[in-house]
């Protein structure tokens, strides 16, 4: 098949770790290259973010990224980018004029909106990544969406030929929303279990240096990592370190000089902590699982998740992880992991102490969710999946729910 990924503020090619590059970048990536080993020929569309960019760069083999026109060439928050989407819309519908695919592939509610609009007979698969009415559910007068996001949310999910929910607490969301439910099928998202593995080097010392931190902290080693927004709950994470003395938290992603980073510091600052939070900026892609191996336990609080790749990362590198009882983890870490409420301090305090005080639990732990990483998260048995719905959905005999097991 021809397949066309649309992604319109997640570039493949991006660094991972600003406030909108994350977990759908590195999605967007994985799935493309896994489609294309699958024999598969795969375009990616994304938004053209700087002059200096060509308008094709091959990702892979079998794999290219097209840049898209649409608005000013510089970076712009995801949520500032609606009156650029009818430009991206229009130069989307001239492409598949030409070269249309066999189905096309949206990810995230504008990359949505746009192959619905631009499709004209072609089979539009969604993947939305995280939803509006649970974004606004939790930030409530933070939410930066635009104010008609809800809407199209259900109009895409409606309309969509078939819609991929990457858990199943986002089956329950998109059925409330009136997604029929015979269009819905559970795909997850996946892990590159070649890198993030058991076996292998631990953090190189400049992964820790650079501020200013020891090679390795001194004490046990808790990690954070992922975007620096305040929704990730690392902030929970400094309060619980208060009943935690013989710990070390190191808390990567974004820039040391970012709104967020400042903000963690100068909270760490407050409750006299800052000789043991260590916050050390972004990872490059390909250090972060040797970063994983070095910690005694990985922790993932948000407030909200629609899947979570971190914990996923972290199982498949045998590390032990504690993460709140939200969204993607209820299917993740569940029965491998601990979970707990989130932004409840007290509680991620009891259960570190418990975690770290613990070896054999942490190795257990460790065990058990390697083992669920291999078994159900490999990037080849997602994309299978993911392919399962393509072939259905050309064919027009799309089962959903049924089809895969969901």
């Amino acid at each position: 098949m021809k397949v066309d990924l649309i992604s319109e503020h997640a570039d493949p090619l991006a660094a991972v770790g600003g406030v909108d590059a994350g977990g759908q970048n590195v999605h967007v990536a994985a799935l493309a290259v896994a489609l294309a080993e699958r024999g598969h020929t795969i375009v990616v569309h994304t938004r053209r973010t700087s002059r200096s960019q060509p308008s094709s760069v091959p990702l892979a083999p079998g794999v290219t990224v097209e840049y898209v026109p649409a608005g000013p060439p510089v970076p712009i928050p995801k949520d500032e980018l609606p009156p650029y989407m009818p430009e991206f819309t229009d130069r989307l519908a001239d492409a598949w004029a030409v070269d249309p695919p066999d189905v096309a592939h949206a990810h995230f509610w504008m990359s949505g909106q746009a192959a619905l609009q631009a499709a004209d007979g072609i089979p539009v698969v969604q993947t939305f990544h995280a939803l509006g009415t649970v974004k606004r559910r939790w930030q409530g007068e933070a939410d930066t969406s635009p104010a008609h996001r809800l809407d199209t949310e259900r109009e895409i999910g409606k309309r969509a030929d078939a819609v991929l929910a990457t858990c199943s607490d986002e089956v329950g969301e998109l059925c409330a929303m009136g997604v029929p439910e015979h269009r819905i099928t559970i795909v997850p998202c996946g892990v590159d279990l070649a890198a993030f593995c058991p076996d292998g080097p631990v953090a190189p010392v400049a992964a820790l240096t650079r501020a200013g931190c020891s090679p390795r902290p001194a004490g046990q080693m808790i990690l954070c990592i992922g975007r620096m927004v305040p929704r990730k709950g690392v902030d929970t994470v400094i309060a619980a370190l208060r009943q935690l003395p013989g710990a070390d938290l190191v808390i990567a992603g974004g820039s040391p000089d970012d709104e967020e980073s400042v903000r963690l510091r100068d909270l760490a600052a407050g409750y006299g902590l800052e000789e043991r939070v260590h916050v050390i900026g972004s990872v490059p892609r390909a250090q972060v699982p040797a970063l994983m191996r070095s910690a005694d336990v990985v922790v993932t609080v948000p407030w909200y998740e629609p899947f979570g790749m971190v914990p996923v990362e972290a199982m498949a590198c045998g590390v032990p992880v504690v993460a709140s009882a939200v969204g993607g983890h209820l299917d993740t870490v569940a029965g491998c992991g601990v979970l707990v409420p989130p932004r409840r301090p007290r509680a991620l305090a009891r259960a570190l102490k418990d975690l770290l005080g613990d070896p054999d639990k942490r190795a257990r732990l460790g065990a058990a969710g390697a083992r669920r990483a291999r078994e159900r998260y490999g990037w080849p048995h997602v994309a299978e999946r993911t392919e399962t719905v393509y072939t259905q959905v050309i064919d027009g005999k799309l089962c959903g729910l049924a089809a895969l097991g969901g």
